[in-house]
């Protein structure tokens, strides 16, 4: 009996083909755009999360700064230098490599190209602690170990300033001084909040403060914590540190910064994957639209076939048949529309994480969800309908004209 009655279902729905296909549009469309959203949303949070990874692995950035809340504040707040660097090296034993850096934004000129960009000092733990490669040259840790009138190019300098051509061995002007390029670094691409990670000069941290600075300033102190240790732990040891160099009673803001990169990682990675789920929920209501609009066309083919509703019941047939019947041909609207809509989800996902670069992320859990709400939906709004169905009275609903 059951299976006469998915046959029956199933004829139902051939018979009027355009208005099937056409019901099922809103289903469609809202599992579609749910499937498309979150596997892109979580696309671009795996692309995030690795460009930011692309900074370095626990990495601590340990920086001057001012607390908003401290009061009488104006200006830059104390400024790292050597004697703290000392005091990292000497009491943090969680800390691999410490690099301590001072950058400024100049013009460098080659021959008759000029580029602007970003020059920093810093030692030879700099390469390790940021995760950046040599792509040609020589001898850059001694070099950064030095104080000489050298210099290691980005890629994207590299490219501005000499084409195709060899950089190696050849002078460039950075602000008032010569230096000679070294090595070039291997590209890393564009990090976090599309910032170019290419886009330096990098030359020995005592030439920049004598030749550049003039004074023995650090602007930034990257610092890569040992593995096993913990992140977390190290940085509250280096806050401690650093407050009491500082004498920073207890209750004071601090003057300083420590920003643990997992930290920033996870915040970027909740921020984006609430921002995935608010669109996701956002395209689930056209799923409503799409249940209500299987609804109103489950109503309308009640009205139109009250006269074959009663004919089947003065026959034999149970109410309950009449209700699997309708349910059947609601949920099978909903189910197909679910499927057509995942692989529509998909096929645009895939394109869209190509364009962009994108990984494609496929969610499995999120697909079978997406089907699962998609069949839902032909339930609950498929129950309705099917109920006034199968409480029509045989001998009133034979009498419809």
């Amino acid at each position: 009996m059951i299976s006469t009655t998915i046959l029956m279902a199933l004829r139902e729905l051939r018979r009027n083909k355009m208005r099937s296909l056409l019901t099922m549009l809103g289903v469609v469309i809202g599992v579609a755009a749910v499937v498309a959203l979150t596997t892109v949303g979580d696309g671009a949070t795996a692309k995030v999360r690795q460009n930011i990874s692309s900074l370095g692995d626990n990495l601590l950035m340990i920086s001057p700064e001012v607390d908003r809340r401290m009061v009488n504040t104006g200006g830059p707040g104390k400024p790292l230098d050597p004697d703290d660097i000392d005091a990292l090296r000497r009491e943090i034993s969680g800390l691999l490599r410490i690099a301590p850096t001072a950058s400024r934004g100049m013009l460098v000129v080659s021959g008759g190209k000029s580029w602007r960009t970003t020059v920093t000092g810093s030692t030879a733990d700099y390469l390790a602690a940021r995760n950046f490669d040599v792509a040609t040259g020589r001898g850059v840790e001694a070099t950064l170990g030095g104080a000489g009138a050298n210099c290691v190019l980005g890629a994207t300098p590299a490219r501005e300033l000499f084409g195709g051509g060899a950089p190696i061995g050849q002078s460039i002007r950075v602000g008032r001084m010569a230096c000679e390029v070294v090595a070039v670094l291997a590209s890393k691409g564009a990090g976090g909040m599309g910032m170019d990670n290419d886009d330096l000069v990098l030359m020995p941290l005592r030439t920049f403060q004598q030749r550049i600075s003039g004074n023995d300033h650090v602007t930034m102190i990257f610092a890569t914590v040992r593995e096993g240790r913990s992140t977390a732990a190290v940085k509250n040891q280096v806050e401690g540190l650093l407050r009491e160099r500082r004498r920073l009673q207890p209750g004071q803001p601090n003057d300083f910064g420590v920003r643990d990169m997992q930290e920033i990682i996870d915040a970027v990675s909740t921020t984006t994957g609430m921002l995935t789920a608010l669109l996701a929920a956002v395209a689930a209501v056209s799923l409503v639209v799409g249940g209500i609009g299987i609804m109103n066309i489950m109503l309308v083919s009640v009205t139109e076939r009250t006269r074959e509703i009663g004919t089947r019941m003065a026959i034999g047939a149970l109410g309950s048949d009449v209700l699997r019947q309708f349910l059947i041909e609601a949920v099978t609207l909903s189910a197909v529309g679910g499927l057509i809509g995942v692989s529509i989800g998909l096929g645009s996902a895939y394109a869209f994480t190509r364009a962009f670069d994108f990984p494609f992320l496929l969610s499995g859990k999120m697909v079978a969800l997406a089907f699962a709400f998609s069949a839902g939906v032909g339930v609950l709004f498929g129950f309705l309908p099917a109920r006034k169905a199968a409480r029509l009275q045989p001998i009133e609903a034979l009498r419809h004209e």
